[in-house]
C-alpha cells in the first residue's frame, strides 16, 4: 500500500491551491457572513476542471484517479475555501452526478454528466426525510407507476444545493410493502410539475452551502428517468454516502491545516508575558495536537482513495470509521484554535471562528456518528 503521491499529483494540488487563493478565497468570508451561494466561484471551479475530475473525458472530465480528486478536495480546504463551498461541490459531484454516471443509462449520462462537469448545471441529492435521516428504510416518498413513468409525492429535507439545484437524484419508495429493497432512485429535473425547493435555511454553519427541503406534490417523472432498475436505490444510496463519507472530508482536512497555519502565524506574532505565546508549553501541545488529528485523517480518507482506484469501489467498514474519526474528534482541533486566538478567535474577521462552525457538521452530515458506530459494530 503505498499513500505517496506523485510529481504530477503535487504538481496538481499546488495548482489548485494558487487558483483558489487567487479566484476564490476572497470571497469567502462575505458569502459566508452574508450567507449567500457563491455562484461565481462554482462556474470557476467548473471552468478549472475540478467539478468532473473523475469522470472520464467523453463526458466532459478529466479521467482523474480518485487519489488525486480526493487531493484536489484536500487542496481546497487548504487555501481557505469556506466549507460551504465545498459542501455546495461534493452533492453535486459526489451526491448527484456520479451517481447518474455509476448507474444511469448511456443516454442520462450523455444529458447530464457533461453539464454537471462544467458546472452549467447545479446537482443535488434527494435522501434524508423530515421524519427518515439514518432510518433510510423508513423514507415515505413515493413513486407510483403508471404507464408513461411515475409520479412522485413526498418531502425531502436538509437538502445541500436543494434550492438551487437544476437537477436532482431522489429517493423513492416504488413498493411500499418493502423495505430497503423497495427503494428507486430517479432524475428530477428543476422546471419538472409538481417539484418545488423550500427556502434556504439560516445555519450555524457552512452557511453560503444553500439548504432546503424538496416538495413533491404529484410530481410526474417520465420513466427514462429512472436510475437502474426498481428497487436498487438503496444500494446506490449506499455507494453515494460512501463518497460522503471518505472523499467529502479531503476539504474539511485540508482546511484544518489552512486552520493550521493560522495558528502557527499567530502564535509566533502575539506576544505575551515578553514573548511569543509559540514558546508557551499549552499552546505547543494544542498545535500538535491539531497536527495529530489532520495526519490521523488524511490517513483515513487516502486509504479509501486508495482502495477506490485499486477496484474496490465498496469501502463501507474504512468510510464509517474515516467519518467517525473526522466527525467527532475535529471538534477539538477547532475549539482549539478559536481558543489559541483569544478573543480574536470569536470574532468572524478570523477564519477560525468560520472553521469552528463549520466543523460541527462533521458529526451530523453524511450520516451521524451513531449510526457511523453501528456499522462499525456489524462489520467487525
Amino acid at each position: 500500500m503505498d499513500f505517496s503521491f506523485t510529481d504530477e499529483q503535487m504538481m496538481f494540488k499546488d495548482q489548485v491551491i494558487r487558483f483558489a487563493t487567487k479566484e476564490i478565497v476572497p470571497r469567502s468570508q462575505e458569502h459566508d457572513l452574508m450567507g449567500e451561494f457563491d455562484f461565481q466561484s462554482f462556474r470557476k471551479l467548473g471552468e478549472f476542471g475540478i467539478l468532473g475530475l473523475h469522470f472520464p473525458e467523453s463526458l466532459g472530465g478529466s479521467d482523474a484517479d480518485v487519489v488525486t480528486t480526493t487531493l484536489a478536495g484536500e487542496a481546497l480546504g487548504e487555501a481557505g475555501v469556506d466549507g460551504g463551498l465545498s459542501l455546495a461541490y461534493g452533492a453535486h459531484t459526489f451526491l448527484c452526478a456520479d451517481t447518474i454516471f455509476a448507474h444511469g443509462t448511456d443516454a442520462q449520462r450523455e444529458k447530464y454528466v457533461p453539464k454537471l462537469c462544467s458546472g452549467e448545471l447545479i446537482g443535488c441529492m434527494g435522501l434524508t426525510e423530515p421524519g427518515a435521516g439514518s432510518d433510510v428504510a423508513s423514507m415515505t416518498t413515493h413513486a407510483q407507476k403508471r404507464e408513461d413513468g411515475y409520479v412522485l409525492n413526498g418531502n425531502k429535507m436538509f437538502i445541500t444545493n436543494g434550492p438551487i439545484a437544476d437537477v436532482a437524484v431522489v429517493y423513492a419508495k416504488t413498493d411500499k410493502e418493502q423495505k430497503h429493497a423497495g427503494i428507486s432512485a430517479f432524475i428530477v429535473e428543476k422546471d419538472t410539475p409538481g417539484f418545488s425547493a423550500g427556502k434556504n435555511l439560516n445555519k450555524m454553519g457552512v452557511r453560503s452551502s444553500h439548504t432546503s427541503e424538496l416538495i413533491f406534490d404529484n410530481c410526474k417523472i417520465p420513466k427514462e428517468n429512472l436510475i437502474g432498475r426498481e428497487g436498487a436505490g438503496f444500494l446506490m444510496a449506499m455507494q453515494t454516502v460512501e463518497w460522503d463519507r471518505s472523499a467529502l472530508m479531503a476539504p474539511f482536512v485540508g482546511g484544518m491545516t489552512y486552520v493550521l497555519k493560522r495558528c502557527i502565524r499567530y502564535s509566533k506574532e502575539r506576544h505575551q508575558f515578553g514573548r511569543p505565546i509559540a514558546r508557551f508549553q499549552a499552546i505547543k501541545h494544542k498545535l500538535a495536537d491539531i497536527k495529530i488529528f489532520i495526519e490521523a485523517s488524511r490517513a483515513l480518507v487516502y486509504r479509501i482513495a486508495w482502495s477506490k482506484d485499486q477496484g474496490r469501489l465498496l469501502n463501507h467498514l474504512e468510510a464509517a470509521v474515516a467519518k467517525l474519526f473526522i466527525g467527532d474528534w475535529s471538534l477539538g482541533p477547532a475549539n482549539d484554535a478559536v481558543t489559541l486566538h483569544g478573543g480574536y478567535g470569536y470574532c468572524h474577521e478570523y477564519d477560525v471562528e468560520r472553521a469552528f462552525r463549520d466543523s460541527r457538521l462533521a458529526p451530523i452530515g453524511g450520516g451521524t456518528s451513531e449510526i457511523a458506530k453501528q456499522i462499525i459494530t456489524k462489520l467487525i
